[in-house]
């Protein structure tokens, strides 16, 4: 088997120790070397002169939850490094440990056998975490929105049923004044604001707040309603500080706004999961298996066991599933069509897969090439093939029961 690195090693990572084995080839003689150390940074700080006295080049490590991260902060710019897919450098079964582990890393990488995993630049780790945070942020809200309601129905108070958001302005008046004791129905519905100041929606919201509201759903009302104007807070604080971290990324968030679906939030989400280096991908098509949003390949026997999509970065598919619905209501854009031709024949689920990646390929050309989104419009897919759309619905007609000659038009 060939040999790509003569001096390199493998790193078997858990929480509190690294083992590292060193492997050196000298022609046809080859030398492991096998040392364990801690975690602190004085331990990693050591580990890394070891494997400089040794002459390595490139260290291969695999992806164990966030253990691997203080190893690569220690190492990177010194070494070569390599993460790789823990599922992917799995050894043999039967001859599991530590020392072995280490070992069987640094064979494939000797040889050239595990391909690394995606690790962007310290500034893009940066603001992937702060993105991530926020996006938690306000998943914690939407849960506490939801709890409220869910007192709200307790109490057979039926206020959702009449305000789209009741945690926009007149629900969150309304049930700030439930939590703090008010009980005249009268009073509450004058809290109202915009459209809900119409009499007859006024009777209907006197109506839905007729209720047996205790004591008890008064406090966790007001409980809930405060995390949520304290995550606001956060949010915001949040979005401050994710305005600074993508300063220098600006270029790359203002290029890809004029997407359909895509918003200066998603664009931030984009840029923060996958870079603005493209350069790091061989194609397109390794981006779209990396995110997930390309069929499986499962075949065997010369059957298909399955085309579902396979798991993959849940930050960013997350995302663009939602922007790929945005992008469909759109009536100009070529992405609602190609979501309709698909739903036809394919189903919603799957259509709105094929979107998203149809929006992933053009970020990743935007990304690369630096050019600016260019929406064909919705009839492109009619115009691309014009004799095969011609050929088509004359079959359509004849099936009608039409007879149709084809004249040219002037």
């Amino acid at each position: 088997m060939e040999l790509v690195h003569k001096r390199c090693a493998g790193l078997d990572v858990h929480k509190k120790g690294v083992v590292g084995c060193v492997r050196l080839a000298d022609g046809t003689q080859v030398r492991r070397e096998v040392r364990r150390f801690g975690t602190t940074t004085r331990d990693l700080l050591m580990l890394a002169d070891w494997l400089s006295s040794h002459g390595v080049t490139h260290v291969l490590m695999e992806a164990t939850g966030i253990y691997w991260r203080p190893v690569w902060n220690v190492l990177e710019g010194t070494f070569e490094l390599v993460l790789a897919n823990a599922s992917h450098v799995k050894t043999v079964p039967g001859r599991k440990s530590d020392v072995q582990d280490a070992e069987w890393l640094a064979e494939l990488l000797a040889h050239g056998l595990v391909r690394g995993s995606f690790v962007p630049p310290r500034d893009v780790q940066e603001l992937r975490e702060l993105t991530r945070t926020r996006k938690q942020l306000v998943g914690e809200m939407t849960q506490h929105t939801l709890r409220i309601q869910k007192v709200l129905e307790t109490a057979n108070i039926r206020l959702p049923s009449v305000l789209s958001d009741i945690v926009g302005a007149t629900g969150r008046a309304i049930i700030r004044a439930l939590a703090q004791g008010e009980s005249d129905l009268q009073r509450l519905a004058g809290l109202a604001q915009g459209s809900l100041r119409d009499p007859a929606k006024q009777i209907e919201l006197i109506t839905a707040m007729e209720g047996k509201l205790t004591s008890h759903h008064r406090f966790l009302l007001g409980f809930h309603l405060d995390i949520i104007e304290h995550l606001e807070r956060q949010i915001e604080a949040l979005n401050h500080r994710v305005e600074t971290a993508a300063g220098p990324f600006t270029w790359a968030i203002d290029l890809l706004d004029p997407i359909p679906g895509i918003s200066r939030v998603t664009a931030e989400t984009v840029v923060a999961e996958i870079g603005t280096n493209m350069r790091r991908f061989p194609s397109v098509r390794h981006l779209l298996s990396w995110l997930g949003l390309c069929p499986r390949s499962d075949e065997s026997a010369g059957k298909i066991r399955s085309r579902s999509i396979r798991k993959g970065n849940r930050w960013f598919k997350a995302t663009f599933i939602q922007a790929a619905w945005a992008a469909c209501r759109a009536k100009t854009s070529y992405y609602r069509s190609q979501y309709l031709r698909l739903k036809a024949r394919r189903g919603g689920k799957k259509a709105i897969v094929a979107v998203a990646a149809s929006m992933v390929t053009a970020i990743y050309y935007m990304l690369r090439d630096g050019v600016a989104f260019q929406d064909v419009g919705p009839h492109h897919l009619d115009t691309l093939n014009k004799a095969r759309l011609t050929r088509r619905l004359i079959a359509r007609l004849h099936a009608l029961g039409y007879e149709v000659k084809l004249q040219p038009s002037a």
